[in-house]
């Protein structure tokens, strides 16, 4: 009996293991399925937002190329109509100025100025119409006048006569024109009375966006469409349904509730997407308008494109997961490696982040940022200010003081972040290594255009103003490369005049244009680039320059005026994010008006011979005596004209050659100037090394000190190429005891 007691004892301790461990392996195995099933969930759900980001982003860039094209096609237009207004007295000269739009605009494909039907009481219905022909090199000209066509009752007419504004019309096929794609721009013109005279036009073929939109494969088996305002299908892998039915017409015509909800998503405007069900299929449908245009692109993703790997994935790792425990080692490792690989990831972005940082720092410590710059100087009051739109930017200033001329500059690099940075700090670099050099904005700016296209492979571009102040005279030579121009305060606020000439960097040898304009006290330049004048608001509206010179127009100093230009714009963006950089620079002349007034002015013109030097001294002794300078200063003066005479008559005419050498002396209040001119071979004394006075007379090399004699007797010396004639100007500022 014992025995037999012991023995079921036994058989229970066993059942009772047996149960445990079978226990313990379900609960594993459930435990497993349900680690599995977590994982899977977030798997598919970050495949899904995957997917998801890929067809947005897919369809924002389609969507801006789409707009990019257009919108060139719109200023074709709205720069058209200006013209249109003044040749309505001149009708023949309609028909030039539809072929000149073609001409500027290689995108347009025809234009046409038709008139308003009897606006012209000799031509009852008048529009001359250029086209490009398939196979024809070149515009041909016609008239869509004819009762066949009767252009006032065509759609981009009437649309763009009743909305009073720039219409897009619907596609249509060019029937007998190519057979294609096209899309028309029209916009009404007034004449100077306000009435509309005619509708300005521009056709734009949208041949290439059916072969673009047809290869947004995101994935093998998904297909792009492009809806019309009206619905009507214009790009579609079935090409039987391109603009013969409307998503509508599909819908009903097949009975189908499902792609009735799903025509009226994608039409309501709004950009997202919906999960629908066709055809026993789960399908993607992402869907974006295109504005101004009413056009609907969408995205069609079959469910199993998206998710079908993943659910073969998760079939095979279900089976493995039942043959035991080893599996949930294997996920563990699995689980572990991408923890590690989200933290090197992660590591990888806060280097990135920190180096652009750093990137920003460097960036702005290449430019000046202590202001006031000059607190010493009372001619002079400036302030500049750089508002980078990401970490780091393309906007750049400048501005160094060297033999009382203020050097400045501003611009604008094409493109942003990183490589619009470096391109930044290579012109930077380039305008203060060129301004050393030259004495001219047109060489400086000739300069750098040079060395930055030759190495220009990415095909960027600078956008730059360079200005030259005489702190002494107020006059300012400046010279643009398609930057801005500036605002210059006198009078009234009013835009500098430039000439626009090419940006830096696209044309090597281009031949830029120098211009100048005198600058009296209390005159003022505003520079700056256009972040500020298109900075956007929540609405798209730009800030734009009326908005620029209301602020300009209440009196403040430099520092103040752009404080409250950054303080204006920010309250006009608000919270819509910055698309650009902002750069600012202020400029305040405040030389005194009886600094610069010139009391006489002398002539001395001698032959390249040396033994006429000596008439120098009378010369100088005449400005001493009506200038009541001091017999020392006198005696300076003397010794300084005559080293530089002495060096033009040595270096500039060849040997035997008679030449002559013209000064050229100007007395003001508070200075007194020299330019010494010749005709002879280009010789910049100014750039001889600096004569090294700490060596014993064996040792120091010849030359070099009679230029030295005079950099230290005048306040400045510059030399310049005018015309083919070498021009030294030398500055001696004057006290009232001197």
């Amino acid at each position: 009996m014992s025995k037999k007691n012991n023995e079921t004892e036994e058989v229970v301790i066993k059942r009772r293991s047996a149960w445990t461990g079978i226990m313990l392996i379900v609960v594993a195995a459930v435990t497993l399925e349900v680690t599995g099933l977590i994982q899977y969930y977030y798997a598919q759900k970050g495949i899904r937002d995957e997917a998801s980001l890929r067809a947005t982003s897919v369809l924002e860039t389609t969507k801006m190329q789409i707009m990019d094209l257009l919108n060139q096609a719109e200023a074709a237009v709205r720069n058209g109509v200006w013209d249109v207004q003044f040749f309505l007295q001149s009708p023949d000269s309609l028909e030039s100025l539809t072929r000149r739009i073609l001409e500027e605009n290689p995108i347009v494909m025809g234009s046409t100025v038709a008139m308003v039907p009897g606006y012209y009481e000799d031509r009852p219905l008048y529009s001359p119409y250029s086209c490009r022909v398939p196979g024809f090199d070149g515009i041909a000209t016609l008239s869509l006048a004819t009762d066949e066509y009767n252009y006032p009752e065509q759609e981009w007419f009437t649309q763009a006569l009743d909305k009073d504004e720039g219409y897009w019309s619907e596609p249509y096929v060019d029937i007998g024109g190519g057979e294609l794609l096209m899309v028309t721009f029209s916009m009404p013109v007034r004449d100077e009375s306000g009435r509309v005279a005619a509708i300005l036009t521009s056709d734009v073929s949208l041949d290439w966006m059916t072969g673009q939109v047809n290869d947004l494969r995101i994935y093998p088996n998904s297909f792009s469409m492009v809806l019309s305002r009206e619905g009507r299908i214009m790009v579609s892998p079935v090409k039987s349904l391109v603009m013969q039915y409307t998503a509508h017409e599909l819908a009903t015509g097949r009975d189908s509730t499902v792609m009735m909800h799903v025509n009226q998503r994608i039409m309501s405007g709004e950009t997202g997407y919906i999960s629908v069900r066709y055809q026993g299929k789960k399908h993607f449908v992402y869907y974006t308008p295109v504005e101004r245009t009413g056009w609907y692109l969408s995205v069609i993703i079959p469910h199993e494109e998206i998710f079908g790997t993943i659910r073969r994935i998760g079939f095979l790792v279900t089976l493995l997961q039942l043959l035991g425990l080893a599996m949930l080692l294997f996920i563990l490792r699995s689980y572990a490696k991408n923890q590690v690989r989200f933290k090197a990831l992660s590591e990888k972005k806060d280097r990135m982040e920190n180096e652009l940082r750093i990137g920003h720092g460097i960036q702005m410590s290449m430019l000046p940022k202590i202001f006031p710059p000059f607190p010493e100087r009372k001619d002079l009051d400036m302030s500049a200010t750089i508002v980078t739109a990401k970490e780091v930017g393309g906007d750049l200033y400048d501005f160094f003081i060297r033999d009382e001329q203020l050097y400045f500059c501003i611009g604008d690099v094409s493109g942003k972040g990183v490589p619009a940075s470096l391109v930044m700090a290579v012109t930077s670099s380039l305008f203060r290594t060129m301004a050393v050099h030259a004495h001219s904005p047109r060489r400086i700016v000739t300069a750098m255009n040079d060395s930055m296209s030759e190495m220009n492979d990415n095909n960027m571009f600078v956008t730059f103003f360079c200005g030259i102040l005489d702190l002494g005279t107020g006059r300012l030579r400046y010279c643009n490369a398609g930057h801005n121009a500036p605002l210059i305060f006198s009078d009234k606020i009013r835009s500098l005049p430039v000439v626009p000439n090419l940006p830096l960097g696209i044309m090597q040898g281009f031949h830029f244009e120098e211009q100048e304009v005198d600058m009296a006290f209390d005159d003022a330049l505003f520079l700056y680039t256009d972040g500020l004048t298109e900075a956007e608001n929540s609405r798209h509206e730009l800030f734009g320059e009326a908005r620029m010179e209301s602020v300009l127009h209440t009196r403040r100093d430099a520092q103040g005026h752009l404080d409250a230009m950054r303080k204006a714009v920010s309250a006009f963006v608000g919270d819509a994010p910055q698309s650009d950089d902002l750069t600012m620079l202020f400029l305040h002349y405040l030389r005194a008006e009886s600094a610069g007034e010139i009391r006489s002015e002398r002539n001395l013109v001698l032959h390249n011979d040396i033994r006429q030097v000596p008439e120098l001294e009378s010369f100088i002794d005449g400005i001493a005596e009506e200038g009541r300078l001091d017999p020392i200063l006198a005696n300076n003066l003397n010794l300084a004209l005559e080293e530089a005479v002495t060096n033009v008559m040595m270096y500039a005419y060849p040997e035997g050659t008679d030449g002559l050498v013209e000064i050229h002396s100007i007395l003001r209040e508070g200075s007194l100037e020299f330019v010494i001119s010749d005709s002879g071979k280009a010789f910049d004394p100014t750039a001889a090394p600096r004569a090294d006075t700490s060596l014993s007379a064996e040792e120091r090399p010849i030359g070099g000190l009679g230029i030295f004699l005079v950099r230290n007797i005048m306040e400045s010396v510059r030399y310049e190429r005018i015309d083919d004639k070498n021009v030294l100007s030398m500055t001696k500022k004057l006290t009232k005891n001197a």
